[in-house]
């Protein structure tokens, strides 16, 4: 669970980073920006040979793996979500004498929050699946490894076993953690109503 949390960390800065720098930057987005959804449409497995090349069959390349899962996804709707700033805001604290780093955190971070909480939500999927399929490839314990062993010894009661934990985890995960923060972000901004 380290590996996920861990490497899902480093894709929410890189990618709030990196959409921040396409959203401000017009030369950053017209080269990174395409970049950017290019790697996005690369599944993360496919990093799996140049991560072994890289750091080895280890951790490492699970983390590798992992974070490369979440952070293109991370950077669209964080670059989506400021984008989507209405400009009405932003003149308004204009006007008011907000600027720079002032700027970023009381307008444009706030206001890119729906967004970015549903980032949060889709960035995690992909990297509970990008830890399955590193470990599914022998990179280190865990239940994608489990699953492996039940494969190559022919056990398909295992597999099946395997596979809905897998799912059950995924959908507590998403169920406890980003529903009831989206929803919560979302009655809070007015969006909808509370229950």
């Amino acid at each position: 669970m380290g590996r996920i949390l861990l490497g899902f960390t480093i894709a929410i800065v890189v990618g709030l980073i990196l959409g921040y720098f396409i959203w401000r930057y017009k030369l950053v987005e017209d080269t990174l920006g395409f970049v950017v959804t290019a790697l996005q449409s690369i599944p993360s497995i496919v990093w799996f040979p140049l991560a072994i090349i890289w750091f080895g069959l280890n951790d490492f390349s699970i983390l590798f793996i992992v974070t490369i899962g979440a952070t293109w996804t991370m950077t669209v709707n964080a670059t989506s979500g400021f984008k989507n700033v209405p400009q009405l805001y932003q003149r308004v604290a204009k006007v008011y004498g907000s600027s720079g780093f002032h700027f970023l955190r009381t307008v444009i971070l706030p206001a890119s929050v729906p967004q970015i909480i549903s980032g949060l939500r889709i960035a995690w999927a992909f990297s509970w699946r990008a830890l399955m399929a590193g470990e599914l490839l022998g990179g280190g314990g865990g239940l994608g490894q489990l699953l492996e062993m039940g494969r190559s010894l022919g056990q398909m009661d295992l597999v099946i076993s395997v596979m809905i934990i897998i799912a059950i985890i995924g959908t507590i995960v998403d169920n406890v953690v980003f529903s009831r923060l989206e929803r919560n972000v979302e009655v809070k901004w007015g969006i909808r109503g509370r229950a």
